[in-house]
């Protein structure tokens, strides 16, 4: 998509840039001459000590834990205090986390509350502080959401339902804040590699905390092979991602300079499609289709002796 660049060092953007998208996003911005202010989880951790080596001055690493209401607060009184009466062009949603990707039956409930504590609640307290910055730009509000926010996906229960809370969230806000000028686009990409899967040691751990929390019932019927796939699944996932960033990348471009913006976005193979598939056919059919692209050859050990038991009379 191409975009008129007019007057882009006045616009100011703020990005969670720790990793992944995030980081991608706050040195495409600063290479385009963007002011960008790119909030990071650790002020002093590798990427926050990555963007600060190799962006321009212009860009500002501040320190925001978007689950911390005081963070928040102290994030919004810094970018007040530098942008003035000129208000903040952009805010761009990036944070988030994974979480261990299993049957819905299977996560905690602590997995489901932090999903919705990162993914969703703190992305809404942030954009509720920032608003009157950009009522004074008439700028764009701009959610990273996921591809399992639009579309159901096993193993994504947590996941995916914090994401969709997300993008019902962008959804509403592009209605309610038209009359002010404001224009909110969703972001819903694809399968991208970056830091959001974790590390085997992080897995090791969340596989731990699963099986701790599980009951007798459960965790026989579903049984540990089972459960030691899921992990696998996790650890194959990057193999099924694609590395370039750049369709992220241009679409948030384009959803912050174009004059009519989109709504809804969908970079990466295989997006569009799915949500497609989902909108227009059968869900017995989206079923099907979504089973056949995330099958795995692992069955639960009480399907398993059901399945022999069946064959055996």
């Amino acid at each position: 998509m191409k975009v008129q660049l007019q007057q882009v060092s006045e616009k100011r953007n703020i990005l969670g840039s720790d990793s992944g998208i995030g980081h991608a996003l706050a040195k495409y911005f600063d290479n385009l001459g963007f002011v960008v202010f790119a909030s990071v989880l650790n002020k002093k951790g590798p990427g926050a000590e990555e963007l600060k080596r190799s962006c321009s001055e212009r860009l500002c690493v501040l320190q925001l834990d978007i689950t911390s209401s005081s963070q928040i607060k102290e994030a919004y009184l810094n970018i007040s205090e530098m942008v003035q009466n000129t208000g903040l062009w952009g805010v761009v949603n990036n944070a988030g986390i994974l979480g261990f990707t299993a049957d819905g039956e299977l996560l905690p409930m602590s997995v489901y509350k932090q999903c919705m504590d990162v993914n969703f609640f703190g992305h809404v307290e942030v954009t509720k502080m920032f608003l009157p910055l950009l009522r004074k730009s008439k700028g764009r509000l701009i959610n990273i959401s996921s591809m399992a926010g639009g579309i159901p996906m096993p193993r994504f229960a947590a996941y995916g339902a914090s994401k969709a809370a997300l993008s019902m969230f962008s959804g509403v806000m592009r209605q309610e804040l038209a009359k002010w000028g404001i224009k909110v686009a969703a972001v819903h990409p694809a399968g991208f590699r970056t830091c959001i899967q974790g590390t085997s040691e992080l897995w090791a751990k969340q596989e731990k905390h699963l099986l701790e929390n599980l009951t007798p019932d459960v965790k026989k019927d579903y049984g540990e092979d089972y459960i030691q796939a899921l992990k696998n699944f996790l650890l194959d996932m990057p193999v099924h991602c694609d590395s370039d960033l750049s369709p992220v990348l241009d679409d948030v471009l384009h959803a912050l300079l174009a004059k009519s913006p989109h709504g809804l976005y969908t970079p990466g193979k295989s997006a569009y499609l799915s949500l497609c598939t989902f909108c227009y056919f059968p869900l017995w059919f989206y079923d099907f289709f979504m089973g056949k692209m995330q099958s795995t050859k692992s069955v639960p050990s009480a399907l398993k002796a059901s399945e022999a038991k069946n064959k055996n009379t």
